[in-house]
């Protein structure tokens, strides 16, 4: 089944945030094959990360909490909220692909 998990940082956590990017995306490397989407939500001046969004197919709730049990930026108190919902996907993708090259913005040259 999709979830998906809106995951909101707690104020101040941007440093504690950079600092766990790595192990973050280990972590979520895991799952790669589950993903239909994943990435960082940003403040409206589009270049503060804020949270997280992820799309993704576990076999049920207690499966994703295992999972989410494991997240570093959980583990480390980067994230204030964590909202998981049941997802349907209803409509074929035809756009969201991630840019080739994310150098050119400015939360991803750091």
């Amino acid at each position: 089944m999709l979830f998906t998990l809106y995951c909101i940082d707690r104020p101040g956590s941007g440093e504690r945030r950079l600092a766990l990017r790595s192990i973050h995306r280990e972590h979520v490397a895991r799952i790669a094959d589950r993903l239909a989407a994943a990435g960082p939500l940003f403040a409206d001046d589009g270049t503060t990360m804020i949270g997280s969004l992820l799309i993704a197919d576990f076999e049920d709730r207690a499966a994703l909490d295992a999972w989410l049990e494991g997240e570093p930026f959980t583990q480390q108190g980067v994230y204030e909220s964590v909202t998981v919902r049941p997802f349907l996907n209803v409509w074929p993708q035809r756009t969201g692909a991630p840019p080739q090259d994310l150098s050119n913005l400015s939360a991803f040259a750091r």
